[in-house]
Parts: C-alpha cells; sequence; structure tokens
C-alpha cells in the first residue's frame, strides 16, 4: 500500500495537501502536479485525480461552476477503485465529501462547505 512517506515525491504532495485544506486551491494544484509528473503506475492516476479536485475546487472558488463540476467529475472517476485510505489520506471520506458538493453543484445549490483532506495516522 502507498503511503505519503513512501511516495517518491512527498513534500511537493505533503505541501500540496497542506495547500489545499487552507483552501489554496491554485497553489495547492501546482504542488500536487509535481508530485504527479514523478509518479507512474496507480500512484500517478490517484495523484492526477488529487490534483483534479484542486483544480475543480480552484475553478468553483472564481465561479466557474461549470468547469468544476466537469473536472470534479473526472476527479471522482480517477479516484474511485482505490481503498478507503490510501497514501495516508482518508480517501473514503473524501469521496463522499466530494460525491455531496458535486451533487450540490449540478442542482446550482453553493456550498460553504468545501472538502477537506483528512489523513490517516501512519502504520508504525
Amino acid at each position: 500500500m502507498v503511503s505519503i512517506w513512501d511516495v517518491s515525491h512527498r513534500e511537493p504532495f505533503a505541501h500540496g495537501i497542506e495547500l489545499f485544506n487552507q483552501q489554496r486551491f491554485f497553489d495547492a494544484h501546482e504542488e500536487l502536479e509535481d508530485a504527479w509528473r514523478a509518479e507512474t503506475g496507480e500512484a500517478r492516476l490517484f495523484l492526477q485525480g488529487i490534483t483534479q479536485v484542486a483544480v475543480a475546487l480552484h475553478h468553483y472558488s472564481t465561479g466557474n461552476r461549470a468547469g468544476a463540476t466537469s473536472v470534479l467529475a473526472r476527479a471522482l472517476r480517477n479516484l474511485s477503485d482505490y481503498p478507503e485510505r490510501y497514501a495516508g489520506i482518508e480517501l473514503g471520506r473524501l469521496r463522499q465529501q466530494l460525491r455531496s458538493f458535486h451533487a450540490g453543484l449540478v442542482e446550482g445549490a453553493s456550498s460553504n462547505d468545501v472538502p477537506r483532506i483528512v489523513l490517516s495516522p501512519p502504520n508504525k
């Protein structure tokens, strides 16, 4: 299993998550994209999905609901096959938040309840 402690470029990954949770979505996207570029296989697709979440929420923050809806749908597809906890993230919880947020976007609702990434404690 991959954890944030094992990902090749964990500094951009960890910093990207920190920026994401500060709702600095454009900056988070930049950091996460750096980690994504360095990866292959399942970690690469996972990082692509997380990066897409940051992009979608950046679109939302700038009023681009159509872009947010579209990119978030792709992100959810990319993250759908991963376990509940992956790469040190409570991914099941994040997917649930993202599905709810996406449904609100589709229905035209606005939300102050922006998804957050919750980290899992590392296995010892």
